[in-house]
């Protein structure tokens, strides 16, 4: 139940768009229960959540979340999981947009015991499916990452023996949501890190945006046949898969993630 004022339907994250494909939702919206809330960063929380019937989910898909005022208006948004696999609870990571209606609440003012409505779960393209042998390159903006958690969690609980790596574009080591999990080298994943804005102390390379150079350096190369994976902002999932396809990457083997916020 969504407490305070809600303010007209606004488009807060366009989740459904993967690649050439757009996801159906499921019909039936499933009761949700609140039963943990963990700050990443300043504008951002982990919500895990219990749902009974919940049918799981493949590493990458995402769920749509129902919010329902007291006067019945109902707001809905996508979020990507970033849990996955059998059983009853979900994680969500949830970025707090300055305009959103959605995102601020659950960020700031739901609390453990709160209801929210959970359908999914939705997507079959942006997947990755335990048992794939092909090499797994991940390149994330922003929140981006939440899909590329689940990845990894699935990777380390199915240890497998092809290379993994995420390379991860953010402004700051304080803007960088599951952090802490991250810099501690998860089992058989790489992390490269690009920072736009406020690079850590000692740093050698200087903030910018991701460039070709970086992709050179950090992304599996062509010759090895990886699956890529690109999730941001539209703007930047664009300009990541256009540089990859000029350094030869063939485009069935980039899947690409966006939503709606540009920054």
């Amino acid at each position: 139940m969504a407490r305070g004022t809600v303010r007209p339907l606004v488009v807060e994250n366009t989740a459904a768009i993967r690649g050439d494909t757009v996801a159906r939702p499921v019909a039936t919206w499933l009761p949700a229960t609140i039963t943990a809330a963990v700050p990443l960063t300043e504008r951002s929380r982990s919500l895990r959540l219990v749902v009974p019937g919940w049918r799981g989910n493949v590493p990458g898909q995402h769920v749509d979340i129902r919010l329902t005022a007291p006067d019945g208006y109902q707001a809905v948004r996508s979020y990507s999981l970033a849990t996955s696999g059998p059983g009853e609870h979900i994680e969500l990571a949830i970025d707090r947009l300055p305009d959103g209606e959605v995102s601020p609440y659950l960020v700031d003012v739901a609390e453990v015991g709160d209801k929210v409505e959970v359908r999914g779960p939705l997507g079959g393209w942006f997947v990755w499916r335990p048992g794939d042998p092909r090499p797994v390159q991940m390149i994330a903006g922003g929140s981006g990452v939440v899909p590329f958690v689940a990845m990894i969690r699935a990777r380390e609980a199915a240890p497998a023996g092809n290379p993994f790596r995420l390379l991860y574009s953010v402004r700051s080591p304080a803007a960088a949501m599951y952090r802490d999990y991250l810099e501690h080298s998860p089992v058989g994943t790489t992390v490269n890190w690009i920072y736009t804005r406020n690079p850590p102390p000692g740093s050698s390379r200087p903030a910018g945006r991701l460039t070709s150079i970086d992709l050179d350096s950090h992304v599996i190369p062509v010759e090895q046949d990886p699956l890529t994976f690109v999730c941001g902002s539209t703007g930047f999932a664009e300009r990541v898969s256009q540089m990859l396809i000029e350094r030869g990457h063939p485009a069935s083997m980039i899947r690409i993630e966006r939503y709606g916020d540009s920054r």
